[in-house]
C-alpha cells in the first residue's frame, strides 16, 4: 500500500490512458467491453480461455464484440512479470491500465451492444451512468473497501464481475426510460459551463431522481471495481514472489524477499496458476 500511495497522483492521471489510446491504437478499443447479449443464452458458457474461445467463435468475431474478460488475465500476467523483474515504471503503467479495464467491466453498459442506448432511443445514457452520476454523488459514496485479498482463480472472478454488471443493464435502461416518460426535456436537461463553453447535460434534479431509482447501484459497482483492482494488484504481487517495494529515489526499486535474508517478512507459499 505504501508503494501505491506514493505514486497515487501518477496512477490517478494514468488511469485514463487506455481511453486516450482507444481510437488511436489498433486493437485497443476491444479491451474495454464485451457484448454479452450477442451470445444470447450461451454467454454463461463462453470459454474462459482465449484459445478455446478463438477456436469456437473465431478471433475476428470475438474482437468485434469485445474481449475484456479474456484480456484482463493477460494484463495481470504482464503486471506479475513487471513485479518479478523490478521494473518500477512498468509496474505503475500496467497497474493503471489494469485498473481501467477492471473498472470498465463493472459498468453495465460495457457489457451490451446497446452500450449508449442507441438501440432504444436513449443516446447519451452511457456517460449519464458512468460519468454524470459519480460526478454529482460520489462524494457520498463509501469507497473504503479494506484489505486486498489474494485471488486463487482470478479468471472466474473477472467473468463473474462481467455477469453481475450485465445483470444490471435492464434496470439502467428501463429506469431511465420510465423516468424520461414523466419529465419534459426542459427539466431533463440543463446547460452547464465546461471548459469555457456551455454544454447540455442531464439536470441535477433528473439525475438525483434516477440515482434514487437505482438504489445505490452506481456506488455498489464502484465499490466492486475498487475491490477487484486492489485484489488483482495484490494477486500479481504475490504471484511475483512478494518482492519488497523500496521507494528509494535513485536506488533499487525492488528487493526480492525470497532471497533477501535480512527481512523478517517471509512470503506465503502461493503460486500462480500458469
Amino acid at each position: 500500500i505504501g508503494f501505491y500511495k506514493q505514486h497515487l497522483t501518477y496512477l490517478s492521471e494514468a488511469a485514463v490512458n487506455p481511453d486516450k489510446r482507444r481510437y488511436a491504437v489498433h486493437g485497443e478499443a476491444e479491451k474495454h467491453f464485451i457484448d454479452l447479449d450477442v451470445y444470447g443464452d450461451s454467454a454463461r458458457f463462453l470459454p474462459r480461455r482465449w484459445e478455446a474461445a478463438v477456436e469456437k467463435y473465431g478471433e475476428d468475431s470475438l474482437r468485434r464484440h469485445g474481449i475484456a474478460p479474456w484480456y484482463i488475465p493477460l494484463a495481470m500476467r504482464r503486471l506479475t512479470e513487471a513485479f518479478r523483474t523490478g521494473k518500477k515504471e512498468e509496474v505503475l503503467r500496467l497497474s493503471a491500465d489494469l485498473g481501467h479495464y477492471l473498472a470498465d467491466i463493472h459498468v453495465p453498459l460495457h457489457t451490451t451492444r446497446n452500450y449508449n442506448g442507441q438501440l432504444t432511443g436513449q443516446e447519451g445514457i452511457h456517460a449519464f451512468w458512468e460519468s454524470r452520476l459519480p460526478e454529482l454523488f460520489a462524494e457520498d459514496y463509501d469507497l473504503w473497501i479494506g484489505q486486498a485479498e489474494y485471488m486463487p482463480h482470478p479468471e472466474n472472478e473477472i467473468w463473474q464481475a462481467v455477469f453481475n454488471a450485465h445483470a444490471a443493464v435492464d434496470s439502467v435502461l428501463s429506469f431511465e426510460r420510465a423516468l424520461s416518460a414523466t419529465v419534459p426535456d426542459a427539466e431533463k436537461y440543463a446547460y452547464e459551463e465546461r471548459g469555457g463553453a456551455l454544454v447540455r447535460t442531464y439536470s441535477r434534479p433528473f439525475s438525483a431522481r434516477y440515482h434514487r431509482m437505482l438504489r445505490g447501484q452506481a456506488e455498489r459497482q464502484m465499490r466492486a471495481a475498487v475491490r477487484m483492482a486492489g485484489n488483482c494488484w495484490y494477486t500479481c504481487w504475490v504471484n511475483a514472489g512478494q518482492p519488497e517495494l523500496l521507494p528509494v529515489s535513485g536506488g533499487p526499486v525492488f528487493t526480492d524477499t525470497l532471497t533477501a535474508g535480512s527481512h523478517s517478512k517471509r512470503p506465503v507459499d502461493i503460486r500462480p496458476e500458469d
